[in-house]
């Protein structure tokens, strides 16, 4: 609804995980290159860990995205599956094809001539799978095999594990301590320093086309984003969007500390609070709304008059 009138080719501020809009923080780039390596040299298994909204799906397709034609990547952002579901989907991530009906067996025979074949011609193998903390013990414990297949020197597939706080109690758990040991590369996200705040809001104006918005957020008002989201990008991102709407509500392109808590107060504290719903209430004022939908019909008019 803003983005014309601040210039923009589309929402800055879209809660999607666009790896376009990756704002590569210290730990963000470090946690790549953590990736990177360990899938460039063969690690086996990975994991990334963080908070809901701390950027893990974000950086999981932009690593996807960055991937070239050496590696075959298979994604997996829906866990709730059975151990045969799993090697199913895995199979069809990777584009193998089964000919009559699927069974654990032919699927593990499938996907190890895949990764052998893979493997002969030079190019590794990535599966990424998020959300891992819904993954149950039996599936694991079938991921875990899935290394086994292997050569006598290199492993076939790598694995990336993403999954929130409490994945990292469940892998300490005695009865997943064989896949726990075999984790080779771990890296925790947790959420942005007070300095990255404004330099991810500018980030993702920049990339959104609003080169010249980066003045719009005042010093305070940044600074009441980061106490307010407590460096969560996925909170900054619902706090400055209301922001934007507020703002245009109210025909300014100046964003500061008071229309900060404007915003905040529409989105409720619920969802800023820990323990809060993971969507932001909508309850932006009808007037202002009202104000927003005039200014919209009143710059399309003006358009179509020039």
């Amino acid at each position: 609804m803003y983005e014309a009138y601040f210039g923009l080719k589309e929402n800055p501020f879209s809660l999607s995980p666009d790896p376009e809009y990756l704002y590569l923080s210290p730990q963000h780039r470090e946690a790549l290159n953590c990736l990177i390596y360990g899938i460039g040299e063969r690690k086996g298994f990975m994991v990334v860990t963080g908070g809901i909204g701390t950027g893990k799906t974000t950086l999981c397709r932009a690593l996807l995205a960055g991937l070239d034609e050496t590696t075959a990547s298979a994604l997996i952002f829906n866990p709730a599956l059975s151990e045969i579901e799993l090697l199913k989907t895995i199979n069809e991530e990777f584009g193998i094809k089964l000919v009559g009906r699927g069974t654990k067996k032919r699927y593990l025979d499938g996907l190890n001539a895949f990764l052998m074949k893979n493997f002969a011609a030079g190019r590794n193998a990535v599966l990424l799978i998020d959300e891992a903390q819904n993954l149950s013990h039996g599936v694991l414990e079938q991921i875990r095999m899935l290394s086994n297949l292997e050569t006598v020197r290199e492993k076939l597939i790598q694995i990336i594990l993403l999954g929130q706080p409490e994945f990292r109690s469940m892998l300490a758990l005695p009865s997943l301590r064989q896949l726990n040991e075999r984790i080779t590369v771990r890296y925790e996200l947790r959420p942005l320093a007070r300095e990255d705040v404004r330099r991810y809001i500018e980030h993702r104006l920049v990339t959104a086309g609003g080169d010249r918005l980066g003045d719009s957020f005042t010093a305070g008002g940044c600074e009441l984003i980061y106490r307010m989201s407590r460096g969560v990008p996925r909170r900054i991102n619902a706090i400055c969007d209301r922001a934007l709407l507020v703002a245009y509500g109210k025909d300014t392109r100046m964003i500061d500390r008071r229309l900060i808590r404007t915003a905040i107060r529409d989105i409720g504290a619920g969802y800023l609070a820990e323990t809060g719903p993971q969507r932001p209430a909508v309850r932006f004022a009808l007037a202002a709304l009202l104000a927003a939908a005039l200014a919209a019909a009143g710059y399309a008019l003006v358009r179509v008059l020039h």
